[in-house]
């Protein structure tokens, strides 16, 4: 993507051989929903799953009394709701296997035929627990599921959300060895190193594919659940990235590759990970439910047809849940995206741990092209094209009232007709 520094020769190679868009979005900037969304299909607001974790509020702990059920299985039973990716494939014969990454309870929770993570309420079981060693420790459990498969002859789903480039940041050091140099801190020396370790793991995963003889015959996607900014000064992350609406935050290259079947190029429409499961289910052969928000792009990336969509949405809550029966509670943000235009509407989502929002609240409306760090808001020059993305935000996911939390003060939103 033209970074002046990080080096990822195999995802730079899976660019060239697939429908590459950079203008890719997810539509919560934060790890457990946006991963909801790569399982389920479904917005956050959708699913219930908006946060990684439930907040210690009054209002999970009168549910905690009421159903004497700790919130976190009361949040992960979300996923008993609405069908997984997982499920609807085994429909058509397919295993697939956990890797990375997981936080509704055990994988077989998810739907998957084999996985690593335990999940709550074991020990530990919070967010992919053994899981969380694929990559940074080897590849042997992917590796030995994808012979698996293929001396079944059976197709495959494979989750792999390996912990990478995450904190801890604590690289190979023949890796860190190549960012290290005068005049760079050591924090933003091992994030790089962290990038470079991850693309590694990426080309031995897609070596097996190869190894295996089966490249043709797959289809890879390629997204990444939230964005990141390096503090230069510490371990964490800048304030407009993770977390947050903003580019660093929300958007991510998504690739499709399929040999033969998808045409490589790099697109520069609008893509949102709200279209990955709908054009996973299309690409094998399974039905696609209605109620799915997205596109499925499988006919446009084999025609090389340009998309018949010009808008996106997206939207953010709190890190920690106020209410898990009431997602408004915790919500900061609402944004879309239309052509260049970017629009976003500001919350005061309650958990105590409210962050990013400004504290005037006010509408922030941003000109992508000639403005593509958000640095120069235009809501106060452009009010009629604020009015107009504020009706397709509404008419896309209304706020209604609510009992924890607050709107913050802007302009009420036009009712649709």
């Amino acid at each position: 993507m033209g970074h002046e520094a990080i080096r990822t020769p195999n995802l730079d190679q899976l660019a060239k051989e697939s429908a590459t868009f950079e203008r890719g979005y997810v539509p919560t900037a934060l790890c457990r929903p946006s991963l909801a969304t790569l399982i389920t299909g479904l917005y956050s607001h959708q699913n219930g799953i908006t946060g990684n974790d439930p907040a210690a509020t009054a209002a999970n702990r009168m549910y905690q009394q009421q159903t004497g059920t700790d919130p976190r299985e009361l949040l992960i039973s979300n996923i008993d709701q609405h069908p997984t990716l997982p499920q609807m494939l085994g429909e058509r014969g397919y295993l697939s296997f956990q890797s990375g990454k997981w936080w509704e309870g055990n994988y077989q929770r998810g739907g998957f035929t084999a996985g690593m993570t335990r999940g709550f309420p074991k020990p530990g079981g919070r967010h992919g627990d053994d899981g969380l060693a694929i990559g940074r420790t080897g590849m042997a459990p992917v590796n030995a599921f994808i012979d698996s498969a293929t001396e079944q002859d059976k197709p495959f789903l494979l989750w792999y959300a390996p912990f990478l480039p995450h904190t801890p940041h604590n690289p190979p050091q023949r890796i860190l060895n190549k960012y290290a140099q005068p005049g760079r801190s050591e924090s933003v020396a091992k994030y790089y190193a962290m990038c470079d370790w991850f693309d590694e793991t990426c080309g031995q995963l897609l070596d097996k594919l190869d190894e295996k003889g089966i490249s043709e015959n797959t289809l890879v996607v390629y997204v990444t659940d939230n964005g990141w900014i390096q503090d230069p000064n510490g371990k964490g992350y800048t304030e407009r990235s993770k977390r947050s609406p903003y580019e660093a935050g929300t958007r991510t290259p998504i690739m499709f590759r399929w040999p033969g079947k998808i045409t490589p190029t790099m697109r520069n429409e609008l893509c949102s990970s709200i279209d990955i499961v709908p054009t996973i289910l299309a690409a094998a052969g399974a039905k696609i439910p209605a109620n799915l928000p997205g596109l499925n792009l499988l006919p446009n990336l084999e025609q090389d047809t340009p998309i018949d969509r010009d808008t996106i949405y997206g939207e953010s809550f709190a890190h920690d849940i106020a209410d898990i029966q009431n997602p408004q509670a915790s919500l900061l943000y609402r944004w879309v995206i239309q052509g260049n235009d970017k629009l976003l509407l500001t919350y005061d989502g309650d958990t105590g741990k409210m962050r990013f929002p400004p504290k005037d609240g006010k509408p922030q409306l941003f000109d992508l092209k000639k403005d593509p760090h958000e640095m120069k808001n235009l809501a106060s020059q452009r009010p009629q094209r604020v009015e107009e993305l504020n009706q397709l935000i509404e008419n896309w996911y209304p706020v209604t009232e609510r009992t924890a939390g607050r709107i913050a003060s802007q302009p009420a939103p036009k009712q649709s007709k």
